[in-house]
């Protein structure tokens, strides 16, 4: 299977460029998805969460109160340390699942640990969604109610811009509006179905 990366900052716009690759018929394997799916009400890992970090740590309907955990995570290293090693082998076993399952010409797996957390591995391509950090500040805080010091707090805690970038085979642009995106989604599908293509011989 061909498998083309995509990451971004937080903020950049990954799920915009995800759904424009979606609606082309490709399939998508979202490491985000992935990592609510492995702590879903029931599941193994939501039962030692709450025994590690209390019961306060959920939400009234039994789910994970991710907003209230990130902010526990965030102030202490080691407990970002203790979720990391519980959650990360139960992901990278489900993501991998997921992308030998998959059946489009080719596809995208998108997650924000993409070059930081090692995860270039499973792809043939990595493509960069990127903004301005100031427009990802101002994005990012419209979109969750966070304060501008969390935010900024989440983004120092996120690889280096100018490294994702370096990491990148291909970059889009998300600086502008929808239609630019979609553009350049276009045409990187078209390079992609021929590299898949040019693989698969």
């Amino acid at each position: 299977m061909f498998v083309v990366g995509l990451t971004g900052g937080i903020g950049s716009g990954k799920t915009a460029a995800t759904n424009a690759f979606k609606q082309l018929g490709i399939t998508i394997v979202d490491a985000d998805v992935v990592a609510r799916e492995v702590v879903e009400p029931g599941s193994p890992a939501l039962a030692k969460i709450a025994a590690h970090f209390g019961d306060a740590i959920l939400l009234a309907d039994g789910q994970l109160d991710r907003a209230a955990l990130r902010e526990r995570i965030f102030n202490n290293a080691d407990e970002k340390k203790w979720l990391e090693a519980l959650l990360h082998p139960l992901i990278h076993a489900e993501t991998a699942r997921q992308l030998k399952a998959a059946n489009s010409a080719y596809v995208i797996y998108v997650s924000p640990l993409l070059i930081d957390g090692g995860q270039q591995q499973f792809c043939q391509r990595i493509v960069v969604v990127d903004v301005p950090e100031e427009q990802q500040i101002t994005r990012t805080m419209s979109r969750d109610g966070n304060d501008r010091a969390l935010v900024e707090k989440i983004l120092a805690s996120q690889i280096n811009r100018q490294i994702r970038l370096a990491a990148a085979s291909d970059i889009i642009d998300n600086s502008g509006d929808l239609n630019q995106l979609n553009t350049q989604v276009e045409q990187l599908h078209l390079q992609f179905l021929q590299l898949a293509k040019q693989e698969a011989q």
